[in-house]
């Protein structure tokens, strides 16, 4: 049985609880696993702690801080726009997840938050941020990295 060790690359599924026991996201109901390399930053650096040593077949519930999970809120991440860029089919209420293009040309969700007169309030920060959060992993397998 292999051992998560640095770089390794590791497909596993996971289950993240909020601290009232609800299920914000897991791989089981995307019907696929997640894969990764340990260090190639997809992953907080203290989830990768929490999995190192975990071996193929393991499962293990992880608790994480706030910060150490998604982060805290940046205000710097919450912006204020003009409603009329808000054109075409895209309804512009409270509580809706669109697609906006990041600097980058990458598409980054934001979360409506406020709707006042003509200015939408949009969070870009991640939706779990500032809260505390368990990951249930199962891991399914471990391999050397490739690098």
């Amino acid at each position: 049985m292999t051992t998560i060790t640095q770089d390794s690359a590791v497909t596993l599924h996971f289950t993240i609880k909020l601290s009232d026991g609800s299920v914000a996201d897991s791989t089981h109901n995307m019907g696929k696993p997640a894969k990764f390399v340990i260090g190639d930053g997809s992953i907080s650096d203290n989830f990768e702690q929490c999995l190192i040593g975990l071996k193929e077949g393991e499962s293990k519930a992880i608790e994480l801080k706030a910060q150490d999970a998604f982060g805290m809120p940046n205000p710097d991440n919450i912006h204020h726009m003009d409603r009329a860029k808000f054109v075409g089919d895209n309804q512009v209420e409270v509580g809706t997840i669109m697609a906006f293009s990041g600097p980058d040309g990458v598409e980054i969700p934001g979360i409506i938050t406020e709707i006042a007169g003509d200015s939408v309030t949009v969070d870009f920060n991640h939706p779990l941020a500032g809260q505390d959060v368990s990951f249930e992993v199962e891991i399914l397998t471990v391999e050397p990295s490739n690098s």
